[in-house]
């Protein structure tokens, strides 16, 4: 089939849905299908390419390895170089090769070794329009971009995003030429790796499908839910410090679950925005102390404004009750609110970025541990300024 120009198809899948784009996609080449993915933002390159897996032709579904989300270096990932030739070539015997070649459509590029060692790259526009006596050395990108052999995929990850290269050369320590990974199999591993997210950060494993067996099923799942267990005995730990106070002002119980309603949502925004990050690579280029410094100032905003309308709500609700000093009631939500909130904006950082500075996935039961923190914190401010403020 005739391709359309990358950039041509990559400005009409800015304009259709990621599903459209998919299936306008799974018509095309692996290589096509990077091209195009790479003139688009990374995030909507990331989606549509989590929709090819539901139109995905036999070359894609041949890479399940991609996708499995257990690979853990680019050697996974990687297929043996398609074409490579020694510097002195020419241009001509170069055409040749390709000529007598017979899967051309999976070449993107010619990989140039001086006994085995990688020492350049050349691309097929140049070298068309090469001399036929011109050797590639003379042609080549010299000194190529490479993955070691044993590059984690979330720093491969890093650099797809930034380089758009439709193939990249893979090489040993001692810079010889091992194989090539294409950069549309890390688009789909980027996909699997968000569409993970979301269940890993309450205890799904990743590798747990909609048709895993139950027993396996139960034993993923189960240890996890034991861990949450014991962190809501600590939330337990810290109401039940201040049963006294709640026991002679009831309206405290009712508004404890809005407070850690409220500041659990906010720390799972900061979350999901980190661990987005982190997936993407653009913590490296972003300092951490500009997102926290950032998130505090949204959890701050974001509780004065959630704590004045539930200050009012919880002022109307002790008038309504008889419950005593109810403007105090009042401005303790709105303060309690204001600090679970900033809290919970900084444990949303916090809380991945530890787990992944101790070696665990950081998006690994990562809400489980942040409900914790931001229950105690939450429901501990305002019981405690109850106590200390009413008499």
């Amino acid at each position: 089939m005739t391709v359309p120009d990358p950039d041509t198809l990559a400005a009409t899948l800015r304009e259709t849905s990621d599903e459209q784009g998919a299936q306008l996609l799974a018509r095309l080449e692996s290589d096509d299908i990077q091209a195009v993915l790479g003139q688009l933002p990374a995030e909507k390159a990331a989606s549509v390419a989590a929709h090819l897996l539901d139109n995905q032709p036999r070359r894609i579904r041949d890479t399940h390895a991609a996708i499995s989300g257990v690979e853990k270096s680019i050697s996974e990932l990687m297929t043996p170089a398609p074409a490579i030739l020694p510097p002195e070539s020419t241009a001509a015997e170069a055409l040749a090769f390709l000529v007598k070649t017979k899967d051309i459509a999976d070449i993107t590029y010619i990989y140039v070794t001086d006994n085995q060692t990688l020492v350049g790259v050349v691309v097929m526009r140049d070298l068309i329009l090469a001399k036929p006596a011109q050797t590639l050395a003379d042609i080549m990108i010299a000194e190529p971009f490479a993955f070691a052999l044993d590059t984690p995929i979330r720093d491969a990850i890093s650099e797809v995003l930034s380089r758009h290269y439709p193939c990249y050369p893979v090489v040993d320590a001692d810079g010889t030429l091992i194989g090539i990974v294409r950069s549309w199999k890390l688009y789909e591993r980027i996909a699997a790796e968000i569409s993970g997210q979301a269940g890993a950060q309450v205890g799904v494993a990743r590798e747990e499908q909609i048709n895993t067996p139950i027993l396996s099923a139960f034993r993923m799942r189960h240890p996890w839910l034991q861990v949450n267990l014991l962190t809501a005995f600590a939330a337990a730990f810290v109401v039940g410090l201040f049963e006294d106070t709640i026991t002679r002002i009831v309206a405290l119980a009712v508004f404890l679950p809005v407070l850690a309603g409220q500041s659990g949502n906010t720390g799972c925004q900061a979350m999901a925005i980190t661990l987005r990050g982190l997936t993407l690579g653009k913590l490296r280029d972003y300092p951490v102390h500009r997102l926290l410094r950032k998130e505090i100032l949204l959890g701050a905003l974001n509780g004065v404004l959630s704590g004045a309308v539930a200050g009012i709500a919880m002022t109307l609700y002790a008038l309504a009750t008889g419950a005593t000093q109810p403007v105090m009631l009042g401005v303790v939500i709105i303060v309690a609110m204001t600090g679970a909130c900033i809290g919970s904006g900084l444990f949303g950082v916090l809380v991945p970025l530890t787990l992944k500075r101790f070696g665990a996935d950081p998006a690994t039961a990562s809400s489980i541990f942040l409900t914790t923190f931001t229950d105690i914190l939450g429901m501990g401010l305002m019981l405690l300024l109850a106590t200390t403020l009413i008499n």
